[in-house]
């Protein structure tokens, strides 16, 4: 007799992954991962004890997909740092609809509201290169985060083409408008 194949509970948790990046959120159940993984339900369930569990560990799998996407623009030398981290968000909504959906899309009500990791890095960035208050980078990330996200809605649900070079352009006139402003109020 040959052994059984074990389903671990990586494989089930990229299954899940996989199938919010072909069809969103709403295809992850307990028959479809079974269907991608070839196997019964049995191991879904004596991995995780609810789907909510699942997709918690799809809601990790996912950001560290995303926090790649910010280390290779990053890592491309295209744009300064703080640009990279912008970009790489908007690449990541336009190149991943569904992921950036699940992940920066949803509903966070009562949920966790702490800001992400690469948040606190761009604050630290801001701070670094304006010499500003930490109370002031995070003003400037947060308006900066909001039209970056709005930007990365508008190509998550193919809303309206935008090209690269627009883009980029976009993001430095709305940071040098932003980042003036705030320096203009700490100088008085």
């Amino acid at each position: 007799m040959p052994p059984k194949v074990k389903i671990t509970k990586e494989d089930i948790v990229n299954a899940a992954v996989m199938l919010i990046r072909e069809k969103g959120e709403g295809a992850v159940n307990a028959r479809a991962i079974a269907a991608h993984l070839n196997c019964s339900t049995q191991p879904v369930f004596s991995n995780f004890v609810t789907m909510d569990d699942l997709l918690e560990e799809a809601l990790i799998n996912a950001y560290h997909r995303y926090l790649g996407f910010i280390k290779n623009e990053v890592e491309s030398g295209k744009y300064p740092v703080y640009k990279s981290f912008g970009m790489a968000y908007i690449r990541f909504a336009k190149e991943e609809k569904e992921l950036f959906k699940f992940l920066f899309m949803r509903d966070r009500t009562g949920g966790e509201m702490a800001p992400s990791p690469d948040f606190e890095e761009a604050v630290q960035l801001i701070m670094q290169a304006n010499g500003v208050t930490e109370e002031t980078a995070r003003l400037i990330q947060l308006e900066m985060w909001t039209c970056v996200h709005g930007i990365g809605t508008i190509l998550a649900t193919s809303y309206l083409p935008l090209e690269w070079e627009l883009i980029g352009d976009m993001l430095t006139d709305i940071y040098q408008g932003i980042r003036a402003r705030h320096l203009s109020k700490e100088n008085k």
